[in-house]
């Protein structure tokens, strides 16, 4: 694992508390993973400033987990060029059941996660260096949002080219790792995978919009009132 998640301790409590609020499936039998991805509160572009967070129950029936420094973002290189016409892929917040299997990736073919099943994504299709997703529309179907590794060693510090929309590990060792557990759960349960994306960001968005709303129903009682009361008259209107 990369020096940033050494001594981190995985919350899957907390983890788990977040999914059955979402009433996302929890996997318990034992070496069946739950990958957890979680954007960042932040539209800083070409960052691995996300989690990719796995944990599953061993056989003595107790939590393991482990964390990882990662993108769930589009590399700013893609944003500029994209791959698609509709514009460049963001994954949308959901729960992926089966949506992936081990299979090859990219030019270089090495193992990893691949997209066997639809999921969501939003396009953003104007072509700047701003993650600016959320205004763009969404696209369901075989996009190839993979979950793969940055570079073959190391770790990487800019996603650039790394990411045109896949969930991407920062630290190559971290990758190694994680499909050593992918690789366990493949030979005890077949080779389907669940993927699960918790964005921070556009749960933000929607507290921020949900307060706005608050606030204008607020400014239209309290001129519903004022109005009311400077014409001397009943703030709630007698029925006839």
């Amino acid at each position: 694992m990369s020096k940033l998640d050494v001594n981190k301790k995985v919350n899957i409590r907390g983890l788990i508390k977040q999914l059955k609020k979402r009433d996302y499936v929890v996997y318990e039998e034992p070496y069946k993973l739950n990958i957890v991805g979680i954007r960042a509160n932040t539209t800083v572009p070409n960052k691995f400033d996300d989690m990719i967070f796995v944990f599953y129950k061993d056989d003595k029936n107790k939590w393991v987990g482990k964390a990882y420094p990662a993108t769930t973002d589009t590399g700013t290189y893609w944003l500029k060029n994209p791959m698609n016409s509709k514009g460049s892929a963001l994954l949308k917040e959901g729960q992926y059941v089966d949506s992936y299997a081990v299979g090859k990736h990219g030019k270089t073919k090495y193992t990893a996660l691949r997209q066997v099943k639809p999921v969501t994504v939003f396009r953003d299709y104007n072509r700047d260096a701003v993650l600016d997703f959320y205004n763009g529309k969404e696209d369901t179907g075989i996009h190839y949002i993979n979950i793969h590794r940055a570079n073959r060693t190391g770790t990487t510090e800019y996603v650039d080219k790394n990411s045109a929309g896949c969930q991407v590990f920062q630290n190559a060792d971290d990758f190694a790792e994680f499909m050593k557990m992918v690789q366990k759960q493949k030979e005890l349960y077949g080779n389907n995978f669940t993927y699960t994306l918790i964005d921070e960001r556009a749960y933000i968005r929607a507290i921020r919009r949900y307060g706005l709303y608050i606030g204008i129903g607020v400014i239209l009682v309290a001129g519903w009132v004022g109005y009311r009361t400077y014409n001397d008259k009943p703030i709630i209107p007698k029925l006839k």
